[in-house]
């Protein structure tokens, strides 16, 4: 792999899969991986499903891409498809590349529309690779750091006059961008009383909610969207990953308030494969596909069985300090007893045929598998990495 650049970070360990099918990749000497982070949250509905197969082949037989000045039916249907899951009727959709692109189109939007220059946001989020919402400038952006809120007294009902809270400048912010549960991939969840607190108050005063489901999303925490364990209403959704398992699609959704104050006005963000036909059939088919294989029932129990399932290794004494879930999104942290601990134990499970996400430089491993983890995987790897763990001790 002279010739590429990698991810920053990140060991390559695997450097021969071949194939990919289900929850399952293969190497070049026949040998089976369980791929329990979904190729970094992707495969939703796992790697080659036969009806994403079909709509691929059958939209690319027909037309795969189009210009700026012609469409196709397919487009306009799966946006209605992806408006109707937040309940955004009279919303506006675009079909865009990925979940940064998605993100930055939706705050460009909203920063067109607001009275008030700052978006605010959790600190520890992360909404990608380029734009304003990689850059987070102190003239856009205002970050608020809720590290010790979930451990406050008061996390779950939310103190109006909290000092940490009246400190923000609600004067200056006209948005709140919320990320529903990834921190940076971390897996933290906000806690509801403080995330209601702030919609409330921006949205008392005319400013817009957004919401970023790129990891989050279509059924990865055992609803379609993280935001609806919060029971708020956004504005604005951005959706990647998940929603073309694989294939490089994502959406940027608007309720009607923001199309009634956007207008006419055109948004400045032109690419060549906006709005494509084939990526619009890719995410039909895997709205389609969770919905009659019940995957949000089934993204719950694999989180529910696997929490469990850690909960008991934890009880006997392994090196676990703590474990975060919401569906099928779940975070191990580790107790760093060595040093690499956790790098160590991340290549142990990659030995035995097990792909867990990792993100450098903190003792945690993460657990996002596709959403049709059969049982006796999930139960393999349980086995798995209690005895890798116990090896380490």
């Amino acid at each position: 792999m002279s010739h590429l650049l990698w991810y920053p970070g990140h060991e390559l360990l695997l450097k021969d899969i071949v194939r990919a099918e289900g929850c399952s990749l293969y190497d070049g000497r026949g040998k089976r991986y369980v791929d329990l982070e979904s190729g970094v949250w992707c495969a939703s509905i796992g790697h080659g499903h036969p009806r994403m197969r079909q709509a691929i082949h059958e939209q690319a037989d027909r037309i795969a891409h189009c210009g700026f000045n012609y469409s196709n039916e397919v487009v306009e249907k799966t946006a209605r498809l992806l408006l109707s899951l937040v309940g955004f009727d009279g919303g506006r959709c675009v079909l865009l590349c990925s979940g940064s692109e998605a993100i930055e189109y939706g705050v460009r939007v909203a920063q067109m529309l607001l009275e008030r220059p700052l978006l605010l946001t959790m600190a520890d989020s992360y909404f990608g690779a380029y734009g304003s919402a990689s850059r987070r400038s102190e003239g856009e952006w205002a970050a608020f750091d809720w590290s010790g809120c979930s451990s406050c007294s008061r996390s779950e009902m939310c103190d109006a006059e909290c000092p940490r809270l009246s400190a923000l400048p609600f004067d200056r912010i006209g948005g709140f961008l919320l990320e529903p549960g990834s921190s940076s991939g971390l897996v933290r969840f906000p806690p509801k009383g403080l995330v209601s607190r702030i919609v409330d108050r921006v949205g008392a005063e005319g400013g817009l909610i957004l919401v970023n489901e790129v990891t989050t999303g279509m059924g990865r925490t055992g609803e379609w969207f993280g935001y609806q364990h919060y029971r708020i209403d956004p504005d604005i959704v951005a959706v990647g990953k998940g929603v073309g398992s694989g294939y490089p699609v994502s959406a940027a959704l608007f309720g009607p308030r923001v199309v009634d104050r956007l207008a006419d006005r055109p948004v400045k963000y032109a690419l060549s494969h906006l709005n494509d036909p084939l990526g619009a059939a890719v995410a039909a088919a895997v709205i389609s596909v969770i919905r009659e294989e019940k995957l949000l029932e089934r993204s719950r129990r694999i989180g529910a069985k696997l929490t469990a399932g850690l909960e008991r290794i934890r009880s006997l004494g392994g090196p676990i300090r703590e474990i975060r879930g919401r569906g099928a999104m779940i975070a191990v942290e580790l107790e760093g007893r060595a040093v690499d601990f956790t790098g160590r134990v991340h290549r142990s499970l990659m030995d035995r045929g097990f792909i867990v996400g990792r993100r450098p430089g903190v003792d945690v491993l993460r657990l996002d598998p596709p959403l049709i983890l059969p049982d006796e995987d999930l139960d393999r790897f349980l086995t798995g990495f209690e005895e890798v763990l116990s090896s380490e001790r």
